[in-house]
């Protein structure tokens, strides 16, 4: 992503000022950024944060490439800078990461080093900090951060998210000045003496300095490092969050309802926090002190600690076919599919969460709810897969319905308990399975068509689990389009019970599992989809006649 973020600062000396700005570069370094290494304590000055090689680089610049740096930047003169629009000190050639993934560099310094690319940046900083002479100020100072980018469409689906995390850098800085204001206020008020100043009374006069520099103002002398730092992963986070794919055709179901669900998530992720921002302006307003959360922490700080997820104990879905054996297995898959309520009960979370991640595979995702571990029964209308302790009680009409399976985790008495030939970890030796079901699956009954297949593709030992995971995905898309067919001539067109027989006939799904599954299977559908067949079928255009 092509973008660049910039702090700007308005100096009462010299008007609107870029302070400091990050860009992306794709190229090799501009000649003298980080070209050599000088030496002292800023040789190796090197960190890791989020994947992206840190590297405070300083050099040491004679005075004449000094003046010769300063004639062909397209920065202002030192003679018309101050210390307060002046952010790195004369010689330092700027900060720079380096993303070990993309090959990409982030450089930072005060001003872009092409002229048109300042050119933009200066126009967006006089623009930011127009509002400065109309509005009084008393004894603030005005910064703005801003991001520019080419493509505006990925900037404007960028907004969000960068105003979220600008706005966490704002308000740290802001702790940071205000710390300091309260500490010099407290030593030596200065309002009467800033009032009474009868040439300078913006200037914030101090040891003789007309203009502080931020560094002062916050009292922090690695602000422009953590800033750095802050600005390259927010370009690297905003890069990486919208990605473009090349989509074959149309997205499939599983795709537009896991596009749905991710923006519900963000809706309720989004209404908690304002109404946790509610509940803290409350306690703040009876006096209390509000709890921060730690995913909100520093952005200038270091963090991005994070957990190895652990390993699977099913690794698919034949290693479960092994598991079990073939007959348990096909029990347990036949109310998988048909959408009865699948329960495992056992003392092991890791061990039911990992076989529901295997389950849901031969599922679409719309179909899916899962309550991974419950201390309690939940009914059936709220999932499809739910994870019990082992001294949960099941009432007893779920036990005996033929609409539930339940699959029991027990301490085998000798690790011969498992099936010959079943390839699975030390710790699966330990356990025994039962399967039991109020309508237990007769072996010779056909079932539904896709759950012959499936077992078909697990006992091919010629087939590969990769190979056999793209054959899930092939089965389920081409059910899905039955269950569409079914869709639009049941819901949509509302077809007479003889049409649809005739229909389910040529779908070759006319038996009645496979009628089940269909229905069971159409609840999964996405809102996207139905709102398009509705919205064609209210269309004006959709009820004239055709020629």
């Amino acid at each position: 992503m092509n973008a660049i973020v910039a702090l700007c600062h308005f100096c009462e000396l010299h008007g609107p000022r870029t302070l400091f700005c990050t860009e992306v570069l794709h190229a090799p370094l501009p000649q003298g950024a980080g070209s050599r290494d000088g030496p002292g304590r800023g040789e190796h000055a090197e960190e890791e944060e989020g994947g992206i090689q840190m590297s405070s680089r300083l050099r040491a610049h004679s005075p004449a490439e000094g003046a010769s740096a300063e004639s062909s930047s397209p920065g202002p003169k030192k003679s018309d800078m101050c210390e307060g629009c002046r952010s790195l000190a004369a010689g330092h050639p700027g900060y720079i990461s380096h993303d070990k993934e993309t090959s990409i560099k982030y450089v930072s310094h005060q001003h872009p080093n092409h002229p048109q690319l300042f050119s933009i940046v200066r126009q967006a900083c006089v623009r930011s900090l127009s509002c400065e002479d109309s509005l009084a100020r008393g004894f603030q100072r005005w910064y703005s951060i801003i991001a520019i980018m080419m493509d505006r469409i990925y900037l404007i689906n960028s907004w969000p998210f960068l105003l979220g995390k600008i706005r966490g850098i704002i308000d740290e800085l802001q702790g940071k000045a205000l710390k300091v204001f309260e500490a010099e206020q407290f030593g030596c008020p200065q309002r009467a003496q800033r009032m009474n100043t009868a040439f300078t009374p913006f200037l914030h006069q101090r040891n003789g300095n007309a203009a502080r520099s931020l560094t002062s103002l916050t009292n922090d002398d690695s602000l422009w490092a953590c800033l750095h730092t802050s600005f390259a992963w927010l370009l690297k986070a905003c890069g990486s969050r919208l990605t473009e794919k090349l989509l074959e055709g149309a997205p499939t179901e599983d795709t537009l309802v896991q596009m749905e669900q991710l923006a519900d998530l963000e809706e309720e992720s989004e209404s908690w926090g304002s109404s946790e921002a509610g509940e803290e302006e409350k306690e703040g307003a009876e006096g209390r002190e509000p709890t921060k959360c730690p995913a909100d922490s520093s952005l200038l700080s270091d963090c991005g600690n994070w957990q190895p997820r652990k390993l699977s104990v099913f690794k698919s879905l034949r290693h479960m076919r092994q598991v079990l054996g073939a007959p348990s297995f096909r029990t347990l898959a036949w109310h998988v599919l048909m959408g009865n309520q699948v329960i495992w009960k056992s003392r092991d979370a890791d061990l039911v969460h990992s076989a529901f991640e295997v389950l849901r595979t031969m599922l679409p995702v719309g179909c899916v709810r899962v309550i991974p571990y419950s201390s309690q029964y939940e009914e059936a209308y709220r999932c499809n897969f739910l994870g019990l302790g082992p001294h949960v009680q099941i009432p007893p009409h779920v036990l005996a319905s033929e609409f539930a399976v339940v699959v029991e985790v027990h301490t085998a008495a000798r690790s011969s308990l498992q099936p010959a030939g079943c390839e699975d970890e030390p710790s699966l030796s330990k356990h025994e399975f039962v399967v039991t079901s109020g309508s237990a699956v007769a072996a010779d009954r056909a079932g539904p068509t896709i759950l012959s297949k499936v077992e078909a593709a697990l006992t091919n030992q010629n087939l590969s689990v990769d190979v056999v995971d793209q054959c899930l995905v092939c089965l389920k898309e081409e059910w899905m389009n039955k269950v569409k067919v079914l869709f639009k001539f049941t819901k949509v067109d509302s077809r007479p019970k003889e049409d649809t027989q005739k229909l389910l006939s040529i779908l070759g799904a006319s038996e009645e599992d496979n009628v089940k599954l269909l229905k069971f299977w159409m609840t999964g559908l996405s809102k996207t989809y139905k709102s398009h067949l509705l919205s064609t079928v209210r269309s004006p255009m959709a009820s004239e006649p055709r020629s």
